[in-house]
């Protein structure tokens, strides 16, 4: 089974510190660093780390678009970049070194032509074989309608494509449209795909399983932050807890537990054993700075400390 991720709307990801957020004023910044950014590009990121190897997909416009590749090159991701007009988007991550809490500013994808989205479209076809795995994760740029993922759920469903979908919003509400094999919503996802503001925590498990067994999805995985995630299947329902450690930066976390889950299911190891990974590959990211994501000597740390 070879692993696709394609993510429509990637990122050059620029963090830096600054010794106070003070309104108005000039901020020097400083410990500039600049990471790859967007959901499936990180699920490539982590699962290179795990020693998993995917074909990370990506449309790529002007400077931002080319450090992008280069970096990702870097670290050794096989990367397959789709030429486009617009600039690649930049985000910024801020820590106030007087608080330690870090503030995240995310930017607008540009607009993507529809000669564009058929370039992808045919780059991503032309790497799905029958049974593999494409990971949509990440948020939709500007312009682009809000059933795209659902659309290629549809697309590759003749091709028996087991589907990973990890957005919010709109796109998650399409998605799920369409049956899925794996999905990672949140507690507050979750409930918004039942109608609902708030499930309780048997609410949260009985939607989850209806939606099993009405055959939307055959792995959910839904977080419930600080206290861990639950994992629902054909077989039931786990639960994993989350250890405590020293969060230095919260982003590409979900990306990171996508990455676990998918290395875990892959390896055909239990439904225990599949959140335990995910949990681990997650909390391992929180424990780097920007967006770093987590070693794989913290996931093996994390591992030993949930077993």
């Amino acid at each position: 089974m070879n692993i696709t991720s394609l993510t429509i709307n990637p990122a050059l990801d620029k963090n830096a510190k600054v010794a106070g957020l003070v309104a108005t004023q000039k901020l020097k910044c400083h410990s500039i660093h600049y990471q790859p950014g967007g959901g499936g590009v990180n699920v490539s990121r982590m699962l290179h780390r795990l020693g998993e190897k995917t074909n990370c997909l990506f449309p790529s416009g002007g400077y931002t678009g080319k450090h992008l590749n280069d970096l990702l090159l870097q670290e050794g991701v096989n990367t397959l970049q789709v030429p486009v007009k617009e600039w690649t988007r930049e985000n910024l991550s801020v820590v106030d070194e007087q608080t330690n809490l870090q503030y995240r500013f995310g930017m607008p994808g540009g607009t993507l032509y529809p000669s564009e989205l058929k370039t992808i479209q045919a780059f991503v076809d032309k790497q799905l074989k029958e049974n593999d795995m494409l990971v949509l994760s990440g948020s939709l740029p500007e312009g682009i309608p809000t059933d795209y993922y659902a659309r290629w759920i549809a697309h590759t469903s003749l091709k028996n494509i087991k589907v990973v979908i990890d957005t919010s919003g709109p796109a998650l509400m399409e998605a799920v449209k369409e049956p899925v094999f794996l999905l990672k919503p949140n507690q507050k996802e979750l409930a918004e795909l039942a109608g609902k503001v708030f499930l309780s925590s048997t609410e949260q498990e009985a939607f989850a399983l209806e939606m099993i067994a009405s055959k939307k999805a055959t792995y959910i995985v839904v977080s419930l932050g600080a206290r861990g995630a639950f994992l629902a299947s054909k077989a039931g329902v786990v639960y994993q807890s989350t250890p405590s450690v020293a969060v230095q930066s919260t982003i590409g976390a979900g990306d990171s537990m996508v990455a676990g889950l998918i290395y875990a299911i892959k390896n055909n190891f239990s439904d225990r054993d599949i959140l335990k990974w995910g949990i681990a590959c997650g909390v391992a990211t929180t424990m780097s700075e920007g967006t770093m994501l987590g070693s794989k000597t913290n996931v093996t740390k994390i591992l030993n400390m949930i077993r």
